[in-house]
């Protein structure tokens, strides 16, 4: 038994997603050569790109959609499973930065993308264990408290008067553990399975007429008088507008996104099933979890009783079996440092992957390079993603009023060419922020 795995608590650890592992793989894409002419392409078959192709092809459009490696093999599933409201910054912070009515738009929208997730789930009769659970962001020192209390009030009074602060005593029945000390409650959160709902997706833009080639990575694009020729390792197929909806695993002949985009690597661990009563004195809440770090950590129950627990182990863009185990360690200290009830709870899973991410932290959509894109989620996408799959979709079919992220200008990272070599230097400011306030 190699050490590593010895220390995770299990000889026979999977080093792949609980995502992908339980799910199965697509079955519905075209096992031929890539070729033909197209009204679209779209490349990239995660929950952006897979939402965008359903739609045109329910719309009539003809559409292909190429992967370069699996359905929902990126983020979409890799994630910790939330599907949770509002973005990531204070509504404040989110006015200042972006103005109050494009705050207010982008916050629709990731409320809105739940609701949109729920109508094709129930439209498409996707089996991927969709349930509104609600989300509690914990506070992880007694110095955050106040600052999230007046978070919480700001919530309520611009956008969503259905938050609610928790105090510490009222965390009891939600989750058990001496390391939080109070919490914003979003009862529109939502939690699902995402290696289903992917495949679902997939299922769903065939069934529509779209065609999809997994395992074909697009390796080069050229112009021609009618749009685009995409090349790829089995074939070529030309299609008048292209979509790209790549993120963190954008390819090298999309060279303007990379130097704006950072991947940064992010891991999971998933327990064994927990018994009734392991969870009744663990997370009894069966909610969305994540802490007021700037380094933070999310949990939550699987359908089968399993905590899954991530982070931002280390920062880097390397996610590989090596860093996996490295950063599984890391996080299974952490878990443990919550709840120490999970001391002799071994682990299953530990997969890690890599997030898109921007300098604001910001996702971006539009048009440039010749391309539509929505991508940069941040570590935020899970919801989000659908929704501007869709937009995307409505935008190459000319509503360009589609786009919550319209006119957000988006800089080229200054020394960045795609291989974020400045992330530990990242790592060890917010580190230390962490250990200080």
């Amino acid at each position: 038994m190699h050490s590593d795995q010895t220390a995770l608590g299990l000889a026979a650890m999977k080093f792949t997603s609980y995502w992908h592992d339980t799910s199965g793989p697509f079955a519905g894409g075209i096992a031929g050569p890539v070729s033909g002419d197209f009204e679209v392409a779209v490349i990239g078959a995660g929950f952006t790109g897979l939402n965008a192709a359903r739609k045109l092809a329910q719309s009539g459009v003809k559409v292909a959609l190429l992967e370069a490696e699996h359905v929902g093999y990126g983020a979409s599933g890799r994630n910790g499973g939330h599907l949770n409201s509002g973005h990531f910054a204070s509504f404040s912070a989110a006015k200042q930065q972006l103005g109050e009515d494009r705050a207010r738009r982008l916050w629709r929208a990731y409320d809105d993308s739940i609701d949109m997730i729920e109508r094709i789930i129930e439209d498409e009769k996707i089996a991927c264990d969709f349930r509104r659970g609600g989300k509690i962001k914990l506070a992880s020192k007694p110095s955050h408290v106040a600052k999230l209390q007046a978070t919480c009030a700001e919530i309520r009074r611009e956008v969503d008067p259905s938050a609610e602060w928790l105090t510490r005593e009222d965390l009891r029945n939600e989750v058990v553990s001496d390391a939080f000390h109070g919490g914003i409650l979003s009862p529109k959160s939502a939690m699902m399975h995402m290696g289903r709902y992917a495949n679902g997706v997939a299922q769903a833009a065939c069934r529509h007429g779209a065609a999809i080639w997994e395992r074909n990575p697009v390796t080069a694009r050229d112009r021609v008088p009618n749009g685009w020729r995409l090349t790829t390792p089995t074939g070529t197929l030309t299609a008048r507008q292209v979509i790209l909806a790549t993120d963190a695993y954008t390819p090298s002949a999309f060279n303007y996104f990379r130097r704006r985009l950072m991947p940064i690597a992010s891991f999971i661990i998933a327990t064994r099933p927990l018994t009734q009563q392991e969870v009744a004195v663990t997370v009894p809440g069966n909610r969305n979890f994540t802490n007021s770090l700037n380094i933070a950590n999310y949990f939550r129950l699987t359908p089968d009783n399993r905590i899954l627990f991530g982070g931002r182990a280390r920062f880097s863009a390397v996610s590989n079996q090596k860093t996996n185990v490295n950063s599984g360690q890391l996080l299974r200290q952490q878990m443990v440092g919550m709840f120490p009830q999970l001391a002799d709870v071994e682990i299953d899973y530990c997969w890690g992957g890599l997030v898109g991410c921007t300098q604001d932290r910001y996702p971006r959509a539009g048009s440039a390079d010749g391309v539509f894109y929505s991508m940069g989620y941040s570590g935020h996408g899970a919801q989000l993603s659908t929704f501007m799959g869709n937009a995307l979709a409505d935008m190459a079919m000319g509503h360009e009023d589609a786009n919550p992220l319209d006119g957000i200008d988006w800089p080229a990272v200054p020394l960045h060419t795609g291989n974020p070599w400045f992330l530990p230097l990242v790592g060890t400011y917010y580190r230390a922020r962490d250990l200080l306030f």
